[in-house]
């Protein structure tokens, strides 16, 4: 059993030779092709989406690590590579949107498998499908990882190895590029990332030819093993020398981003109802010389899954025509509960969907009501506003013609009075004149 915690995902070579794409039927050659495809898939939408490095290095550990635990013949390729992309974004902090790594796959696929490149339109059924499907297998990746998907990449270490050991400058990209594609193998469940830290070290210095301090060796002081370093150098020679990967069909649905328009099912739809896999040997392992072929022919090994596969729909075919004949009396049991399940079931639809529509009616009726309702009352309110005005104005005109009368009134009075003053002041000056007059006689 693989257990899956932080920075402990890792196998022995017994483990990866006994995966669960070995025991559906496929080969280590077809496995290796499938791994190396879907890697290649994870780099160059990375490039195009123009994400970091870091970002390619998790989604192709994610993707190694998820068919460790499930076979190629149940998920898809092309899928589980979208998915990883997509993950892996979110996870180092660069996230791009499902609609741009979709657009990019299909983009992806037209120029590989040779088609005309359309533009994906993203309100078709197509794309809706291809969306679910990209969520779906995100969803079977945080659970087959747990939701633990911490990564340690090599990448790291090289820096300070480098320094440490006083190698020249060239050495650096050199090992960084062979730090970038030995995640296309299985070093990165097989290794720690110490360990193919120094492999790479040790394969970019043996290219250059410059040498690395022996006595003491100079792997014990980064806590590596010369066997581990060994089979760094071995699995990055032999992946040089395979050709470019190709995809080989060997999953049940095609999982195509430029021709399906359907899902691919879940895993447990894959398998036929004998219990059998679905999807048969590709390369018989007797013969060892098909199985070399494979790697360096995929042409060949593409014609043989195609008649294989269609083989396995007739036999499929045949199984499902025997098991409906010998199933037909116990449907024709069936069939008339089903139908009744099926008729109630309608009825109580039927029934709510009434209520529902009888609910709206009452609401647009109390809506219209309360509307009509506030009209009239608004129309009252504008009414007593302007009658309060009218009343305002007349009250107003009075009260200034009252002050005009009042105004009227004392301004004769003053004129009045002020007559009265003059002659009572000319007649008691006239007094005073008489009194002083006498006075003087």
């Amino acid at each position: 059993m693989i257990y899956t915690a932080i920075d402990t995902f890792y196998l022995s070579e017994e483990q990866l030779k006994n995966s669960p794409s070995s025991k559906d039927g496929i080969n280590e050659a077809t496995e290796t092709i499938l791994r190396i495809y879907g890697c290649d898939l994870i780099q160059e939408c990375g490039i195009l989406l123009k994400l970091p490095q870091a970002v390619m290095a998790t989604g192709q550990v994610l993707f190694h690590r998820f068919y460790c635990k499930k076979s190629f013949a149940r998920f898809n390729v092309k899928r589980v590579a979208a998915s990883c992309v997509w993950l892996a974004s979110k996870l180092e902090e660069s996230p791009r949107k499902a609609r741009q790594v979709i657009i990019v796959f299909h983009r992806m696929e037209c120029r590989r498998e040779n088609l005309p490149i359309e533009h994906l339109d993203t309100s078709l059924k197509k794309y809706a499908d291809l969306k679910m499907d990209l969520i779906r297998t995100e969803r079977h990746l945080l659970k087959e990882m747990g939701f633990i998907c911490h990564v340690e990449h090599p990448h790291k270490f090289i820096s300070n190895y480098l320094a440490t050991l006083e190698t020249p400058p060239e050495l650096r990209q050199e090992a960084w590029n062979l730090a970038n594609d030995s995640l296309r193998t299985t070093l990165c469940v097989r290794f720690k990332s110490e360990v193919v830290a120094c492999g790479v070290v040790y394969a970019a210095a043996r290219r250059f030819q410059v040498p690395l301090p022996e006595n003491p060796p100079w792997w014990k002081a980064f806590d590596a093993d010369k066997s581990g370093i060994d089979e760094v150098c071995r699995v990055l020679a032999h992946l040089y020398s395979l050709p470019k990967a190709q995809y080989i069909h060997v999953c049940k649905e095609t999982g195509s981003f430029a021709t399906s328009n359907r899902s691919w099912e879940s895993p447990h739809q894959s398998i036929s109802k004998d219990g059998s896999s679905a999807v048969p040997p590709i390369i018989d392992e007797s013969s060892t010389g098909k199985g070399s072929s494979a790697a360096v022919n995929p042409e060949a090994s593409k014609d043989e899954v195609i008649k294989a596969a269609l083989g396995k729909l007739k036999e499929s075919k045949k199984s499902d025509d025997e098991s409906k004949s010998t199933s037909n009396g116990g449907e024709s049991r069936e069939e008339p509960e089903s139908k009744l399940i099926l008729d109630t079931k309608s009825e109580i639809g039927g029934e709510r969907i009434k209520e529902r529509e009888r609910d709206r009616e009452r609401e647009r009726d109390r809506t219209r009501r309360d509307h009509e309702r506030g009209r009239e009352s608004d129309r009252e309110r504008g009414r007593e506003g302007s009658e309060r005005d009218r009343d305002r104005v007349k009250e107003r005109n009075q009260r200034s013609r009252d002050r005009g009368k009042d105004s009227g009134r004392i301004e004769k009075s003053k004129r009045h009075s002020s007559r009265d003053n003059y002659h009572s002041s000319s007649y008691a000056s006239k007094e005073k004149d008489r009194h002083k007059h006498h006075s003087y006689a």
